[in-house]
């Protein structure tokens, strides 16, 4: 074995001939959940999907068709759903969660993110810094908490778990 290498098994797509296949291609965001917002907000939104789609990793759990997937979020009587399709848009599956794990860990986000823009007009460097890293702390947090309500559902990694974070605060985001 080459320096490096990897031992058989030990390389997902050694299992998985669908492992670069797990991941999304396409996700909206419901213009009925999100509601109207200014350019920043909507430029945000916009960012946050990019991202998104430009690094992932995606899989239902059960879903044995390779992927990729698309992903429609919206908020529907208080609850978060995730619809999950293929790319042609015949449908996978749809999950409903709960908000109320994620409610405090996203108005907590968005103070702190209130903070640290106000903080960016007026603060030193050091200040600065102390709020962003509480800023990212707390998204790391709604990330996981999102992870964990997802695992019995969607196999994804915690990179994937917070741009998806990302994206269910941009629900709440009205500018």
């Amino acid at each position: 074995m080459a320096d490096g290498d990897d031992p058989v098994g030990d390389d997902p797509t050694i299992d998985d001939p669908h492992a670069a296949t797990r991941r999304l291609a396409a996700v909206t965001l419901d213009p009925a959940s999100i509601g109207r917002a200014n350019r920043d907000v909507e430029h945000e939104r916009a960012v946050a999907i990019y991202d998104l789609l430009e690094e992932n990793s995606f899989a239902p759990l059960g879903d044995d068709a390779p992927g990729p997937y698309g992903l429609a979020i919206s908020l529907v009587e208080g609850r978060l759903v995730l619809d999950i399709t293929r790319t042609d848009g015949a449908p996978v599956v749809q999950h409903h969660l709960s908000l109320s794990p994620l409610r405090k860990v996203v108005r907590d986000y968005f103070l702190v993110c209130e903070s640290y823009y106000s903080a960016i007009r007026t603060s030193s460097p050091s200040q600065i810094e102390a709020i962003d890293m509480g800023r990212r702390g707390l998204h790391n947090e709604g990330s996981e908490v999102l992870r964990e309500r997802l695992k019995d559902k969607i196999a994804l990694d915690f990179g994937t778990a917070r741009r998806l974070f990302t994206l269910v605060c941009a629900l709440h985001w009205r500018g």
